[in-house]
């Protein structure tokens, strides 16, 4: 029996309950989940679409029972593992393009079923707004959220029109859950005492996110992040025990793409969950040393993450300094960044220098005046990096120069002894600078911010540095950097 017949057992326009609807859907589920030919496949879905476009709402839905919504789901739940990945078998996680050859097109006949009933849902939700239809919604949303995203984003199993069907579908859910967006909808509204789809949605992943499994569908992960950076403050923290295990796992792994993409879900967490909760159980240490270990890469692309992360995770560990007047205890802080400025001291590649440049101003603008324990390496560091080119756009100089200025805001007492080697160095710096082929925007903003060195060198120094600069020989230098050199021994002296 074809599907033309099963649905004319729903007898449309007669007399019809509960039991005609089961009927036909769990005749629709057969037929489909026994066809083995995909255009036959095909076809049983776009006549489902069509009997969904055209059916009346009260026949659609009868007085709603958990038989007939526990058969909407089943027949929903069995469209979309039609369009589901393929598994994979090795250990990489992935397969090649072709693998995914026909996944576009059977999201989109998925998607176009889904969205049939959702509209449908829609209309009796309008001219009913029966609860029973309500619960419907509630309970098919999760399912709906989690296909979407599955083909949302641009990847090897997505095509333009399965993401366009796809971005229908997710904007269809929200809409069934009465939701002005996607993170009200996974967030709920707890001020109405009304849950949202994110633990349903975790549910259904969870079993998918172990560590003997979560390589098998390579989808799993994309949506498992793209569902947790859409719930913040203060909701995040009720599913922290779901999320926070397979971000640890996913970060784990030895594929650096995975890495970066558990240290990005883990920094979510970080910033959204409170520090007590963190600090519970001991997740902030096993954090830690999670985090720790990624230093030791020399992946650019993952020490960008991990720094950050590792950034905000201490502020959860370390609890603020009690001003007593005692010296301050190390902490994790200087481990950290010994750790960083070791690195960047023997490190050559130009990419991993910009990203530790970048860093380390966020780290002595939270350290504060303890970055005087590391004030030794910290100059031989700033000296070295003051020397190297990274052009086109000089990222490193840049941001090396603005940890400087950091530092002799922060650490001015103890930086007049250190004097004559940083000075040296911007000198030397201006020269090359004022000699190299830069733009000359770039090159002007990087000869401005080595004078505003100087200058903060020269009131670190209560005015020595301009009294050795104005006995410099004005013949030996160019325009430029004399031009630097003035602004400097024009500041008024610094008592």
């Amino acid at each position: 029996m074809d599907v033309a017949h099963v649905l004319q057992e729903m007898r449309i326009g007669d007399e019809a309950g509960s039991c005609s609807v089961l009927a036909a859907f769990s005749r629709i589920r057969e037929r489909f989940e026994a066809e083995d030919a995909p255009e036959r496949r095909a076809r049983i879905l776009e006549e489902t679409a069509g009997l969904l476009a055209r059916a009346p709402l009260d026949r659609l839905f009868p007085e709603l029972s958990d038989e007939l919504r526990g058969q909407y789901l089943g027949l929903v739940n069995s469209f979309t593992r039609h369009a589901a990945l393929p598994p994979c078998d090795t250990d990489s996680g992935a397969l090649c393009a072709k693998s995914y050859a026909d996944i576009p097109a059977r999201a989109q006949a998925v998607s176009a079923v889904l969205l049939a009933l959702s509209v449908q849902i829609q209309k009796a939700l309008e001219d009913q707004n029966s609860p029973a239809v309500r619960s419907l919604a509630r309970t098919l949303a999760p399912t709906f959220c989690i296909f979407s995203i599955t083909h949302l984003l641009e990847q090897p199993w997505t095509s333009a029109a399965s993401r366009r069907s796809a971005r229908e579908l997710l904007a269809a859910a929200v809409a069934l859950t009465d939701s002005s967006s996607v993170q009200e909808m996974l967030s709920g509204r707890p001020e109405q005492e009304q849950k949202g789809a994110l633990g349903p949605v975790l549910d259904a992943l969870q079993p998918e996110l172990t560590k003997e499994r979560w390589k098998r569908n390579q989808a799993v992960k994309h949506v498992f992040s793209w569902v947790l950076v859409q719930v913040g403050r203060p909701w995040l923290t009720e599913y922290l025990e779901k999320v926070f295990p397979p971000s640890l796992l996913i970060s784990d792994d030895y594929h650096t793409e995975n890495k970066v993409l558990g240290v990005h879900c883990l920094h979510h967490i970080v910033l959204n969950v409170p520090a007590a909760d963190l600090r519970q159980f001991n997740r902030a240490q096993v954090l830690y040393h999670a985090l720790f270990n990624h230093l030791h890469t020399s992946e650019a692309v993952l020490v960008q993450v991990v720094l950050p992360c590792l950034l905000d995770l201490l502020s959860v560990l370390e609890k603020p300094p009690v001003h007593s007047g005692l010296p301050r205890k190390p902490t994790r802080f200087d481990d950290v960044l010994r750790h960083i400025l070791t690195y960047m001291e023997m490190e050559h590649k130009l990419d991993l220098r910009r990203v530790y440049a970048k860093n380390l101003v966020l780290f002595i603008e939270r350290m504060g005046i303890v970055i005087v324990r590391h004030l030794k390496r910290l100059e031989r560091v700033i000296v070295g990096y003051l020397e190297v080119p990274d052009a086109p756009e000089e990222k490193a100089r840049l941001s090396i120069l603005d940890a400087l200025q950091k530092t002799l805001q922060i650490a001015w007492p103890r930086m007049e002894r250190r004097m004559g080697s940083l000075a040296q160095s911007l000198l030397r710096f201006l020269v090359d600078v004022s000699s190299e082929s830069l733009p000359p925007q770039l090159k002007e903003q990087l000869m401005t911010q080595a004078s505003h060195c100087l200058l903060l060198l020269d009131h670190c120094s209560k005015g020595k540095l301009q009294r050795l600069l104005r006995e410099l020989d004005s013949s030996c230098v160019s325009e430029p950097v004399l031009k630097c050199i003035q602004k400097v021994t024009a500041a008024p002296l610094s008592q």
